[in-house]
């Protein structure tokens, strides 16, 4: 039975509550359905699929950054059409609560309606979140999501080619995120996704190189948090599509911060993968939150930072 205290709908989904499992945590669920129970979730966002396979990054992909983690993982899976007839199976079949979004990531932008037009009829996708964080090979390596013209391209592309709702993940590098929220809005966009993680670069002194083996990686946890809660702040003036808040969150109160922001839904990732009971627990500590303040539904802490400048 659905906590009507915790329900938000977003997008025309029904979530039982706002706390997500961020893209590249859960996999494609199978790997992580022994460690977390994905139905105690509002939902899963899928590890990103391209057209092709792609390898990834080399070695070292992931380490320690103190303030979070730094990786660089090269957005590494088995391409659309195993993603296909494999794995998106599976979460039809052992998950039904929890919704599920298809991660998207391409070169080019005809690869974005690409991987959606094969994977649209699939049974048990409740919609697509788009990574515009992927460099565009057409136009130097620039990232979608830094190009107006290209970001409203792969997202007017990809509305086209599905009538599920469409979420638009947005770098909190991007010099005008506000800016980058709207042209997402104006070309289709149901819902922006703050943030990707930051760019950044740990030195392996004693070898006088970076530790991750790509160099640079994104760096996530709990450093990125006021990043995230910022950007959120910023493109809920900007746009009113409902936002998904991530970066930083590992309890309850990191959760109020981003709705209060402007989110809807918030997503782990980097505590989730630290210890795999934090999400069903911050799902317990919101609705904990909720009951100690008065408050009768989640969805009215969306935008209730008392703030203006």
């Amino acid at each position: 039975m659905t906590n009507e205290l915790l329900a938000v709908d977003v997008a025309g989904i029904r979530f039982q509550n706002p706390v997500l499992l961020a893209s590249g945590t859960a996999a494609y669920g199978r790997e992580i359905a022994g460690v977390i129970d994905l139905e105690a979730l509002g939902g899963i966002v899928t590890k990103a699929v391209s057209m092709q396979p792609r390898k990834g990054a080399p070695p070292l992909r992931v380490i320690d950054a103190g303030g979070g983690m730094l990786n660089a993982i090269g957005l590494a899976n088995p391409g659309v059409a195993s993603v296909r007839a494999n794995d998106l199976p599976w979460l039809a079949t052992n998950v039904s609560r929890a919704r599920v979004l298809v991660n998207v990531v391409g070169d080019i932008v005809e690869d974005y309606p690409a991987v959606i037009n094969a994977l649209e009829s699939v049974a048990g996708i409740d919609g697509f979140e788009l990574n515009v964080s992927c460099p565009n090979t057409k136009a130097g390596g620039v990232e979608f999501g830094a190009d107006p013209r290209a970001l409203r391209e792969v997202v007017s592309s990809s509305r086209a080619a599905t009538g599920l709702p469409i979420f638009v993940k947005l770098s909190p590098a991007l010099s005008d995120i506000a800016g980058a929220a709207k042209i997402a809005v104006d070309a289709g966009a149901d819902a922006i996704t703050l943030v990707n993680t930051l760019p950044a670069l740990v030195v392996d002194v004693e070898r006088r190189r970076p530790a991750l083996g790509f160099g640079t990686g994104g760096l996530s946890g709990a450093a990125l948090l006021p990043v995230g809660v910022r950007a959120t702040w910023m493109v809920r003036r900007a746009v009113r599509v409902p936002i998904v808040g991530v970066g930083g969150i590992a309890s309850g109160t990191d959760a109020v911060q981003y709705l209060m922001a402007g989110a809807s839904l918030v997503a782990m990732g980097t505590a989730a993968l630290r210890d795999p009971r934090a999400p069903e627990r911050v799902v317990r500590e919101l609705e904990a939150w909720c009951r100690a303040h008065d408050v009768r539904a989640v969805r009215d802490l969306t935008g209730t930072l008392e703030w203006t400048t």
